[in-house]
């Protein structure tokens, strides 16, 4: 599944809450890189760490996941990068599910600068992302389709599976 990265402010608004979630940090001098801005690998993290929170604040943690026998484990990350954060800069961290089909599913992330100053609403645009997860058993580690109760939490409602071969 080749990726490109939707209109993601479009997105957040079409979608139900429980497919999407927000957060809003500060940038701190271990985020920083010999560049004295945000290291890119840190907007990896601040995905990771947005993705994490909607999964808990839904009630679908890792240990609820493991415990259905289905986990996500990123199989392509994509992150197109616009500008750089700077120390004391506050960045609002956004995911949406956008796409559920089978055993793959895919966030997209929007990292925008929300400092007093900026535009209100959207901020400034620093990066976006987007991560193509695919869905595996957390005991033998294959591949396997995500349970119907994982599907309806996160706002997929449930889906009818076919029958496995």
């Amino acid at each position: 599944m080749k990726l490109s990265i939707p209109d993601a402010d479009t997105l957040w608004d079409s979608l139900p809450s429980t497919r999407r979630h927000g957060l809003v940090l500060t940038v701190g001098p271990d985020h920083l890189d010999e560049m004295d801005h945000v290291n890119n690998t840190v907007y990896l993290v601040w995905c990771e760490e947005v993705a994490r929170a909607h999964a808990e604040r839904l009630g679908m943690g890792t240990g609820a996941l493991r415990a259905l026998g289905a986990v996500p484990v990123a199989r392509q990350h994509v992150i197109n990068y616009h500008r750089p954060a700077l120390l004391g800069d506050r960045v609002r961290v956004r995911t949406a599910l956008t796409v559920h089909a089978g055993l793959r599913s895919v966030r997209a992330y929007t990292v925008d600068r929300v400092n007093d100053g900026d535009p209100p609403g959207g901020g400034v645009r620093l990066a976006e992302c987007q991560t193509e997860w695919v869905w595996v058993d957390p005991v033998t580690g294959r591949p396997r389709r995500a349970p119907a109760e994982v599907i309806d939490r996160f706002g997929f409602g449930v889906q009818k599976q076919r029958p496995q071969i």
